[in-house]
């Protein structure tokens, strides 16, 4: 598995990566079960990936969201992406 290696990611995969973990409504056990990351591994990754100025913004905005856990959501929160933001489906 690549855990926590931004070199053995394709640029395309660190790309999503970043994205998923920045969407307010993609849980962490999404990214786990898509790229095998731990929410440790991942911030890890991501004050490697990102600069320092935007990690501790990413952090601060991620510190007790809710939508982020699935075990913290509100039952009614089925889905991981507003219903918007795909309109090609």
């Amino acid at each position: 598995m690549k855990v926590n290696n931004p070199n053995s990611y394709s640029p395309a995969e660190v790309s999503r990566i970043i994205e998923m973990a920045w969407e307010d409504r993609t849980p962490f056990e999404a990214i786990e079960h898509l790229f095998g990351m731990t929410p440790n591994q991942l911030t890890r990754f991501m004050r490697a990936e990102l600069k320092n100025a935007s990690f501790r913004v990413w952090r601060k905005r991620m510190a007790g969201r809710k939508t982020k856990h699935l075990g913290m959501r509100p039952e009614g929160i089925l889905r991981g992406y507003c219903k918007t933001q795909y309109k090609h489906r």
